[in-house]
């Protein structure tokens, strides 16, 4: 018997228009006294005003930390810590994107643990539970209120890095598709390709001898039968709707599939993991200062073609999750699913190459090197990749050549 699967998830998840509303009923679970993480933007708009108003008319104390700041700076987490310790917080609800999600990760973390951020860096480091986390996201992408990753930026490394346990995980995840309506098509497009890249990297991911460690030693296991029907869903939704999310904004079905999509590739990410195309664009980003999403979308059909070879089946399903005529040889459709994906992500304003990107030719090197040493996501990779295949996949994505990648 090969059958195998794993699966880490929050204890509750509400998805659906005005589930915001459940927000109050939800926090008074957890105690009387809530801390929210949020950023500026967001706190001033009436919608926030709404949920405050409604929580403190449940008798719910809250303290609003209006500070985060994008890809959560590892000092403002420590400042923020600081300044709200003594309202002795019950839970934690992180609203907004994926930077207020991680955030209010870090601060339920240490918080509960004490220490600074550095002593958590890595894959188990977590010793035990932390206080509650609500997450209540706005964007469609990172997936962050249902893994296990909180992801932060460290001035003493020049790449992010973050830390990974299942202790991470939101208590309750509320995801309202409302609250991304008036999202900006930009972010839409950057969102919600991250959430592709996450959803085909996991159904990807490089399936691993399954035993009673593999999940207990490792935060991000590999394919499996569970992960894998949350991330074709995710494809499934994501093909479907992502463009007319980028087009039209005030479209709700859009909106709900994209918030689906990004929600359901989080389920799968968060056990199964992801691979070569976020290697690379930790090092990439840095270098240009790049969204995570858009990097690791450009990256994308780059590392379906070097994947390939080995990963034909796989693609050709996610062919079929796209909505491609499940006909033809599985080399013919693998090849098919890569350029659909590349046909969406052009269509939706996605950078084609690492050269317009703005990383420049003699930085390949170093990206390929730092690349290469994040063996959390080489290890995932269905295809072996050493620093020579690295420079491959790398030289390709920066030339725009997908052939060249696939050799």
């Amino acid at each position: 018997m090969t059958l195998f699967a794993a699966l880490r998830l929050p204890r509750e998840i509400l998805f659906g228009k005005g589930q915001r509303h459940a927000l109050p009923a939800v926090a008074r679970r957890f105690g009387q006294r809530a801390l929210i993480c949020t950023d500026s933007r967001l706190a001033s708009t009436p919608v926030f005003a709404e949920m405050l108003a409604a929580l403190r008319s449940a008798s719910i104390e809250v303290l609003v930390h209006d500070g985060v700041l994008p890809d959560v700076p590892r000092d403002s987490v420590a400042l923020c810590v600081d300044a709200v310790r003594s309202f002795q917080p019950q839970m934690v609800i992180g609203i907004g994107g994926g930077s207020c999600l991680d955030m209010a990760k870090c601060v339920s973390l240490l918080l509960t643990h004490g220490g600074t951020l550095a002593d958590y860096y890595g894959e188990f480091k977590v010793p035990g539970p932390v206080l509650p986390i609500i997450a209540v996201p706005t964007t469609a992408g990172t997936g962050s209120e249902v893994t296990p990753v909180a992801v932060v930026s460290d001035t003493d490394r020049t790449l992010k890095i973050g830390a990974s346990s299942p202790y991470l995980i939101p208590s309750v995840a509320i995801c309202d598709p409302e609250l991304t309506m008036t999202c900006p098509s930009a972010l839409t497009a950057i969102a919600g390709a991250d959430a592709m890249t996450h959803a085909i990297e996991a159904f990807t991911a490089a399936r691993k001898p399954p035993n009673h460690e593999l999940a207990q030693q490792n935060v991000f296991i590999g394919k499996g039968a569970l992960s894998d029907q949350f991330a074709l869903y995710a494809i499934q939704l994501l093909g479907r709707s992502l463009e007319k999310a980028v087009a039209d904004g005030s479209n709700e079905d859009a909106r709900a599939d994209v918030m689906m999509g990004a929600l359901a590739a989080g389920c799968a990410f968060g056990t199964a993991g992801t691979a070569a195309a976020h290697a690379v664009q930790y090092p990439a980003g840095a270098l240009t200062d790049t969204a995570h999403g858009m990097g690791v979308a450009t990256m994308l059909p780059y590392v379906m073609s070097y994947n390939r070879s080995v990963s034909g089946a796989d693609f050709a399903e996610v062919g079929e999750a796209l909505g491609l005529p499940a006909t033809g040889s599985i080399d013919d459709r693998a090849d098919a699913a890569i350029r659909e994906v590349s046909r969406i992500f052009a269509a939706i304003g996605i950078t084609p190459t690492l050269a317009a990107l703005g990383l420049a030719r003699d930085q390949i090197d170093w990206t390929c090197e730092q690349a290469v040493g994040i063996q959390r996501l080489i290890k995932n990779n269905p295809r072996a990749i050493d620093l020579a295949g690295m420079r491959q996949l790398v030289q390709a994505a920066f030339d725009g050549d997908l052939a060249a990648a696939a050799r």
